[in-house]
């Protein structure tokens, strides 16, 4: 498979999905090593308690919208996507933390 053309090389559809299947590869990838710092994060935290912290997720909300408009992208939708990968990340620290802390 060829590399993925630029978003400014694209003259067809064909190399415009070819370029965002590749990004969602890339996306995918991260999202797996994001999840994977939230199993160290379940293999650190003493206290189930600690797994949701307001204060850090509202900090790393704003700093992704921040960073989302300093590239001209609608920060609004890249805070309320942020909120739910938050979300998301959280309930699979829980679980996390529960699968490692259970007494089986």
């Amino acid at each position: 498979m060829a590399a993925a053309l630029s978003p400014d090389q694209c003259l067809t559809m064909i190399d415009v999905r070819d370029g965002v299947d590749a990004v969602d590869t890339q996306l995918i990838d991260l999202l797996a090593t994001r999840f994977a710092y939230m199993r160290a994060a379940a293999r650190i935290k003493s206290d189930r308690a600690m797994v949701r912290d307001e204060s850090r997720k509202t900090a790393v909300i704003a700093a992704a919208r921040e960073q989302a408009e300093s590239h001209q992208l609608p920060g609004e939708a890249i805070a309320s996507l942020w909120n739910a990968l938050v979300e998301v990340s959280i309930s699979y620290e829980l679980e996390e933390w529960d699968r490692r802390h259970s007494t089986n």
